[in-house]
């Protein structure tokens, strides 16, 4: 379940308008349905959490993070964050700038590998059967 919290929205619309230039270049090759016909939102509340990427219908979350996520205060607050997302259904996928700006291909290929298991799971929660078989 996704909880949306109103007091969030001006805090959103900031960030959409201060992208850093990682959050840029993934936006552009995500936006617009271009990943495997997926819609995602950028800068979405969700809970007392604004994610950065949503994509509701895999119910996939994406973080890209930069240098001021590896203190330890910081790591403590995204597993808690990430601990969060996932009691309420959600998988979170998380990138450093780095990883976006010199290996865009690398991260589009583990969202989209994300995204096809989120579809199976959904469409098969249990193994098929075999012709045959029960």
């Amino acid at each position: 379940m996704e909880i949306y919290e109103p007091k969030l929205k001006q805090s959103s619309r900031q960030l959409r308008n201060n992208s850093t230039d990682a959050e840029s270049l993934l936006w552009a090759k995500i936006r617009m349905r271009q990943l495997n016909g997926f819609l995602f939102y950028r800068q979405k509340p969700l809970g007392g959490y604004i994610a950065d990427f949503y994509c509701p219908k895999a119910k996939l979350v994406i973080e890209v993070d930069g240098g001021q996520h590896l203190t330890p205060d910081a790591i403590e607050n995204d597993r808690v964050r990430d601990e969060y997302m996932k009691n309420i259904g959600l998988k979170t996928l998380r990138f450093t700038n780095i990883d976006v700006i010199e290996n865009i291909n690398g991260v589009l290929e583990t969202i989209e590998k994300s995204l096809s298991n989120s579809l199976f799971v959904k469409s098969h929660p249990n193994p098929p059967f075999f012709k045959g078989r029960e």
